[in-house]
């Protein structure tokens, strides 16, 4: 039994799809003119894990996440790098994939582009228009007349002459009300433009995503997600228009993941506090910044260290170290006891935390048992390779995690080289080599594995 915290009733609530058997869930997608930083892989892989989730509970998922690929940020950077703004959103969508696909974030279904939308973006702003839910400015630019619509408000708890009151006074004067927001901007000399009823223009962003989500899902689908800095004003807004246009409830459950924060204060481009995905894998493998994000709660903070993500990365360690040298098989039987208590944990709003302290109790059992109990062994090593592939990580052979690094370390061959140095020292009793070169490999971020055979294994830090 599903329960998904709705960020419209701030309460839990059992999941029910509007179409048995069958969910649509809509994403809000990067503005592509910069590399992802973490808070957009957070993005990412928070609703990689439930779309994962939901598929594994039997249901036909249609994932539609967005690219805004069309907006000032977009333009001004293309002005500054002296390139088309389309082959810049080009390079960074790619960009974006790579990050994507390095983070184990299967794509979405659909990935609908704002510049492919036009049309669909420019028949809703002449519905709301026709609706007189919106209205061209003195500046010829459209915008969505707040007060027309009773319910602005209602998912950010934002009342809205309480907005008005705190608004300045010296607002847009193109509006007929300072909360008013554009839908269709006039364009600007040498900007990308497209014809539409009220001249050339652009979209504006809010009225992108309310047309790319009904165009792909319907007037009124099950979840839509992002992040918590959207749910004012974008996703208030996408209300607005939706509902506003189509008569219809726009969504069911609002789903919003927490920011990741940097000595207290929001990751952001603006802040420039930012750390991209890219600079980050070149520390850690990226399986651990995968994990460093699902072990704190979707809508919980996340506090990003180095202290954290070496945390994650011994953690990881511990549960690859499990599976060392043990032999998976897909047709085993998962084990009841544990399969139950991770989908309980998933079906209270995907905690993740509680997922990976079952995975723990697994891998504390399977190491129990490779001295214990041999019978059990193979039963709790695919039993754990399969729960942990829900949430997308384990996935990599053992020794090759172990044994990799995202940073500039001593290559495997030199690495064996010493090992048999090392042994060759031991033979001749030579124990001060001997203790020398595992020193020296620890150094460098290497760590042997003896037994009382010599030493069988290594892994990185």
């Amino acid at each position: 039994m599903l329960k998904i915290y709705n960020t419209l009733t701030r309460k839990k609530e059992l999941f029910q799809p509007r179409v048995e058997g069958k969910v649509g869930l809509y994403v809000c997608g990067m503005t592509v003119y910069d590399y992802c930083h973490i808070g957009h892989a957070r993005v990412m892989v928070a609703f990689d894990t439930v779309a994962r989730y939901f598929r594994y509970l039997g249901y036909e998922l249609t994932y539609v996440r967005n690219i805004t690929d069309i907006d000032d940020k977009i333009i001004q950077r293309a002005i500054e790098n002296g390139e088309d703004y389309d082959k810049l959103t080009e390079r960074f969508i790619e960009a974006m994939h790579e990050d994507e696909r390095a983070l184990s974030v299967l794509p979405p279904d659909i990935e609908p582009r704002a510049t492919q939308s036009i049309d669909a973006i420019i028949a809703m702003i002449k519905t709301l228009v026709d609706k007189d839910l919106a209205y061209v400015g003195t500046n010829g630019d459209v915008f969505y007349a707040v007060t027309q619509f009773k319910d602005y408000g209602r998912l950010s708890g934002k009342n809205l002459d309480d907005l008005q009151a705190g608004e300045r006074v010296d607002v847009d004067m193109a509006k007929r009300n300072p909360m008013d927001f554009v839908l269709w901007k006039m364009a600007k000399a040498n900007e990308p433009a497209w014809k539409s009823p009220w001249g050339l223009g652009r979209p504006g962003w809010h009225i992108e995503c309310s047309a790319m989500s009904t165009c792909c899902l319907g007037n009124h689908f099950d979840i839509h997600g992002g992040g918590m800095d959207l749910q004012f004003p974008h996703h208030e807004n996408e209300i607005a228009q939706s509902e506003g246009a189509t008569g219809e409830k726009f969504v069911n459950f609002w789903m919003h993941n927490g920011f990741v924060r940097v000595d207290d204060e929001k990751m952001s481009k603006s802040l420039g506090n930012f750390f991209t995905v890219r600079e980050v894998l070149r520390q850690y493998q990226p399986e651990i910044i995968r994990f460093f994000i699902l072990s704190s709660h979707y809508r919980s903070p996340l506090n990003y260290s180095d202290e954290q993500l070496n945390d994650a990365g011994a953690a990881l360690t511990r549960l690859y170290t499990a599976l060392r040298g043990v032999k998976t098989s897909a047709e085993a039987q998962v084990d009841e006891t544990y399969k139950t208590r991770f989908e309980q944990a998933m079906n209270d709003d995907f905690n993740t935390p509680v997922a990976l302290a079952v995975l723990f109790d697994l891998a504390r059992d399977l190491n129990k048992a490779k001295t214990h109990e041999p019978d059990k062994v193979d039963a709790l090593a695919s039993s754990l390779k399969y729960l942990s592939g829900l949430l997308g990580i384990l996935q990599t052979d053992s020794e090759i995690f172990l044994k990799g690094s995202g940073g500039d370390v001593v290559d495997d061959e030199k690495i064996d080289q010493q090992i048999t140095a090392r042994i060759t020292a031991k033979k001749a009793k030579d124990w001060t080599l001997a203790d020398k070169i595992r020193n020296d490999l620890k150094e460098q971020g290497v760590i042997l594995e003896d037994s009382p055979d010599g030493t069988t294994s290594w892994r990185r830090e």
